[in-house]
């Protein structure tokens, strides 16, 4: 996807730029492509940019550590404000205090808007945190017999199966 110079979005159709998307992007690890869409509005102050997207994504198990495919879908909307002053270096400290109001995205309204990193970012998002195989997912199955379990596996064990073996009941 190309890069949208944002005063020449003014020009365009209903001052809206519409993009078909059907690609991999890059960072985001997918087993097909990127397919749906990104609409990009210049309102005067501020871009209005939806997107419809869905990928499938191979994700491995937080129990069992076992491989599995995950559709992300992306259904999102974000105002971005356009700002004179967004491009402008800042010397701030480190760690400041940061009030609600300052917690905006903006970009140049002389700029350009990135619609393959906007889009990236939102399927990061949309990736799960808790990634499970099926929700009665058992876990590592072990197969341990019960006479191997009482043998430490590895000698650095042996103090503390000693110190289990102390231990009542």
């Amino acid at each position: 996807m190309d890069a949208i110079f944002i005063p020449q979005l003014t020009k365009a159709p209903e001052r809206t730029e519409e993009i078909q998307v059907k690609e991999f992007l890059p960072g985001l690890e997918t087993l097909t492509p990127v397919r749906g869409r990104v609409r990009v509005q210049h309102h005067g102050n501020y871009l209005d940019v939806s997107a419809q997207a869905e990928a499938i994504i191979t994700c491995t198990c937080n129990r069992c550590l076992n491989n599995y495919n995950h559709r992300l879908l992306v259904n999102a909307q974000e105002v971005i404000w356009l700002d004179e002053a967004a491009n402008e270096e800042q010397d701030l400290p480190l760690e400041r205090e940061v009030a609600m109001e300052d917690l905006v995205e903006t970009l140049s309204p002389n700029g350009y808007f990135y619609p393959s990193e906007w889009l990236y970012e939102q399927m990061c998002l949309e990736l799960p945190q808790r990634q499970l195989c099926d929700l009665n997912c058992p876990g590592i199955l072990s197969s341990v017999n019960e006479e191997s379990a009482e043998t430490p596996v590895d000698s650095r064990w042996a103090g503390l199966a000693a110190l289990k073996k102390q231990l009542p009941g």
